[in-house]
């Protein structure tokens, strides 16, 4: 077995515990303090499996960018940065080791959450974002993959990770013309389209998030990417059922104008108050209606016709989903623009892809 590999001197790699389209990251131990740190491998050279549309410079920048994203923000809710090293055409990112499950993997493995445990969840994001926010960062990627529970749960610590597609105020844009980073069922509309993002952003992709861990899916989750950015676009969020405490909230989280959003401290309010209210037994789910067999004697009419649609219905509304998708399609071509706001591209510009994160589920949670 070949001997683990040292990065700067002193950072011994042990196992990878993570692996996305931004980096692969590994369970590594700091021989020079004795501890144990995560490092996420950012390669920068033209052979990185990642997004290939990005040139060397836009994918150091970018690592720079999301290592000064995080050393700006001293919080416990925030995965904490030491060091940065460059080597062999790759930085590394040296991080926190959180010994944690994301929360996309605690729905999985243990199912949604409870009203209180949600609300709990929401709060602790709230702090880090009040944190995040203040230091003129947009984190811009909320979503249950980058989202670390403690091993006991949200009762405990709830750390926000990944700042990899962060947006700082006081640098240039780094995202392609043309290209969004990210997942989409996560975006909000506004980033989707190409219009200038702020703060509200960040509470959309947090109602997302809140949404997945009650329900346990996305509330935009799509077949495809395109349909997936159609519903984020102009259709409305699946939501809890209407018994639930948090659906008004996440309702209002989710508006597609981002200046009716509420803001963090309303938000706060709103998830203090479902966590002063009597937890609520969850909502069996209904029985479906008996439909009686139609009579022999007559000619047989289909038996969840009161479901369906009648076939020229079911037609044109198929007819109109597809022009809507070819509509957005030839409009996220010709205006497709950064996600920070700018000019659109000219003609030649060829139409936005999505460069999805997939992470491999970590045995030691990490950023």
């Amino acid at each position: 077995m070949p001997e683990p590999r040292v990065v700067a001197g002193r950072y011994r790699l042990l196992a990878v515990i993570g692996q996305g389209g931004m980096g692969r990251v590994w369970r590594a131990a700091d021989e020079l303090l004795d501890r144990g740190v995560a490092v996420k491998e950012m390669r920068i050279d033209a052979g990185f499996d990642g997004p290939e549309t990005e040139d060397t410079r836009v994918r150091r920048e970018r690592a720079l960018r999301e290592a000064r994203a995080s050393a700006r923000i001293d919080h416990s809710g925030v995965v904490r940065v030491y060091d940065v090293a460059e080597e062999d055409g790759r930085l590394w990112i040296v991080m926190e080791l959180i010994h944690a499950r994301s929360l996309a993997r605690y729905v999985d493995e243990e199912g949604p959450l409870d009203e209180h445990d949600a609300a709990r969840l929401g709060l602790a994001l709230v702090a880090a974002l009040r944190r995040v926010h203040a230091a003129g960062v947009l984190h811009r990627d909320i979503k249950p993959e980058n989202v670390l529970l403690s091993p006991s749960g949200p009762a405990d610590r709830v750390v926000l990770t990944d700042f990899g597609i962060a947006a700082l105020e006081d640098t240039g844009r780094l995202t392609q013309t043309g290209l969004l980073v990210g997942s989409p069922e996560y975006m909000a509309p506004e980033r989707v389209s190409g219009a200038r993002q702020g703060p509200p952003s960040d509470l959309w992709s947090l109602g997302a998030t809140l949404c997945t861990a009650l329900r346990g899916s996305s509330p935009f989750a799509r077949a495809s990417t395109l349909n997936t950015l159609v519903a984020v676009l102009h259709e409305a969020p699946e939501l809890p059922p209407e018994s639930s405490a948090l659906r008004p909230l996440l309702a209002a989280l989710l508006v597609k104008e981002p200046e009716r959003r509420p803001g963090l401290d309303e938000t706060e309010a709103a998830l203090r108050a479902v966590l002063a209210m009597p937890l609520r037994p969850p909502t069996p789910p209904r029985s479906p209606e008996p439909v009686e067999p139609p009579d022999s004697g007559s000619p047989a009419a289909p038996a969840t016709r009161r479901n369906q649609l009648p076939d020229w219905r079911s037609r044109a509304l198929t007819a109109v989903v597809l022009l809507v998708a070819a509509a957005l399609a030839a409009v996220m071509f010709f205006t497709a623009r950064d996600p920070g706001g700018g000019a659109p591209p000219g003609p030649s510009t060829p139409p936005p892809t999505v460069a999805g994160t997939s992470t491999a589920p970590p045995s030691d949670g990490t950023g």
